[in-house]
């Protein structure tokens, strides 16, 4: 009795262990495997992103084994080549850098897996090489509408000299590189800008907080005008730190975000936040077309973008399209 009892416990501990593992459900029973990484769960944009993927893979009939790297480049290598092993048909992932990605894509090439980049590039001297197609925002051009935004405001308000702090991204991840290149291009040369400070938050919410302490202690209240924040985790961070220091946000002191999450264009219609540029998580059903098509054997685009915006307190926010995700 003693001996089948634990055979019994054995059988239930296989099977939860093997319940954690990232498998399609029944993979037999898919004609098309999907490998995705995700780098993290680190914002709600992240967790926006991974459930559009999953629901279009169910829509699409596709079977999706799912990695959360948790921020560790080193997770998402490992995740890749357990999708090599596996035999997927495709390799979709979310590249938490730019670099270090040459060996292991070389390795899905050699396996003739096409790979797909989702949100974020990757950069190498043979780059081309190494991926199928990119799907996601045009990070530059995020940029870009957060520094017109800031020009529009000067513009509007009279402002003489604006002192910016910006809190920016991962370092050396493509958002941030391009979200930082493509607001400095936009007010460069404009004399009434000076860029203070550019701190990196990792877009979390925590460090968003740290970063906006850190300013406030170095530069004081009176000597930040704006804060250009890569993503609205970090700047929902630095609401609060503002809030609590009694610093009024959107009015003391400007605030810039990119991402349009939900909490974040509320805050915008409170008079909390100033300008909110789009970056929509909503990417699935694109990545699920892209793989179809592949499978199909037809051409697709090397580069799809999707049509974002900007929400800003110099608009109508009282119109339905204002709204987050």
């Amino acid at each position: 009795m003693r001996k089948c009892a634990m055979m019994v416990l054995m059988a239930v501990l296989l099977g939860i262990l093997c319940g954690c593992a990232a498998k399609p459900a029944d993979p037999e029973s898919h004609a098309v495997v999907v490998g995705f990484s995700q780098l993290g769960a680190e914002s709600s944009w992240r967790i926006a992103n991974t459930k559009s993927v999953e629901a279009a893979a169910r829509e699409y009939g596709f079977g999706l084994m799912t990695e959360n790297a948790n921020q560790k480049q080193e997770k998402q290598i490992d995740a890749i080549r357990s999708f090599i092993a596996y035999q997927v048909d495709v390799i979709v992932f979310s590249p938490i850098v730019e670099t270090g990605w040459d060996n292991v894509l070389n390795e899905a090439k050699q396996a003739d897996i096409p790979v797909i980049l989702v949100d974020r590039m990757i950069a190498s001297e043979n780059a081309d090489a190494l991926y199928t197609a990119y799907i996601g925002a045009d990070f530059y051009a995020e940029g870009c509408r957060a520094g017109e935004y800031l020009i529009r405001k000067a513009d509007h308000d009279h402002l003489e000299h604006v002192r910016i702090a910006e809190i920016s991204g991962t370092p050396d991840s493509t958002p941030m590189r391009d979200r930082q290149r493509g607001f400095l291009d936009t007010i460069q040369g404009d004399s009434r800008f000076e860029v203070i400070d550019s701190i990196s938050g990792d877009f979390l919410r925590s460090k968003g907080e740290e970063c906006m302490t850190f300013l406030l202690g170095k530069y004081g209240r009176d000597g930040i005008d704006a804060v250009y924040s890569h993503n609205d985790s970090m700047t929902l961070g630095a609401l609060s730190v503002l809030e609590r220091n009694g610093i009024e946000p959107a009015r003391d002191i400007l605030l810039i975000t990119v991402d349009g999450e939900k909490e974040a264009v509320d805050a915008l219609k409170a008079g909390k936040i100033n300008c909110v540029v789009q970056c929509t998580p909503d990417l699935g059903d694109e990545v699920m077309q892209l793989v179809q098509d592949l499978k199909a054997g037809k051409e697709i685009p090397r580069v799809t973008h999707p049509k974002e915006g900007a929400f800003s307190d110099l608009d109508d926010l009282t119109d339905p399209s204002v709204e987050g995700f």
